[in-house]
């Protein structure tokens, strides 16, 4: 097997410098080959570079355009946000302004209340002086009605006769009592 694989290697070194010796370096292929490069290139750039650069383009201004609108839509939300915020602390305090005129409002009324109370005690007051005031002249009234006609009628009696010292006595308590009586 050695002697084969010894062949094999020889014959191939031997092909191997037969196709180099053929083959040398030749310039035509190479223009040739550059040149067809070239043109490659020139014909990528206009119909592939170019479109996919101006794809490439417009993607990247429609992204920055999304990125642009995303950030007003951010600062329009915040300024909304801080507007509803603002809206909703003077809400707050209006509510309170109304809890407290409220409150301002109710304590005036308890006062009102409390003073036409005090006005209407006052009232009743003075009327029940006055009509206890109006009895008592009346009562006295009465009474010097009945003082009037007792002396009317002591008079009379003491003119009818004469009386001593404990007779009078006696005749004005007669007759005090039957004024007590006749009331």
């Amino acid at each position: 097997m050695k002697g084969v694989n010894e062949r094999v290697l020889t014959s191939h070194f031997v092909l191997g410098a037969a196709e180099t010796a053929h083959s040398g370096i030749n310039g035509g292929d190479i223009v040739f080959q550059l040149v067809m490069f070239i043109i490659l290139l020139a014909l990528l750039k206009k119909f592939a570079w170019g479109p996919l650069m101006g794809i490439m383009k417009q993607r990247e201004e429609h992204i920055a355009g999304e990125i642009n609108a995303a950030e007003q839509s951010r600062q329009e939300t915040s300024k909304l946000l801080a507007e509803q915020r603002e809206l909703l602390k003077q809400a707050r305090q209006e509510g309170q302004e109304l809890i407290e005129n409220a409150r301002k409002q109710g304590d005036i009324q308890k006062e009102e209340i409390i003073v036409a109370a005090r006005a209407e005690s006052e009232r009743i007051k003075e009327s029940a002086k006055n009509e206890i005031e109006q009895h008592k002249q009346q009562a006295v009234a009465a009474i010097r009605e009945q003082v009037a006609s007792l002396s009317v009628l002591i008079a009379s009696k003491v003119i009818e006769k004469e009386l001593n010292a404990a007779d009078q006595e006696k005749l004005i308590s007669e007759y005090i009592q039957e004024a007590g009586e006749g009331r």
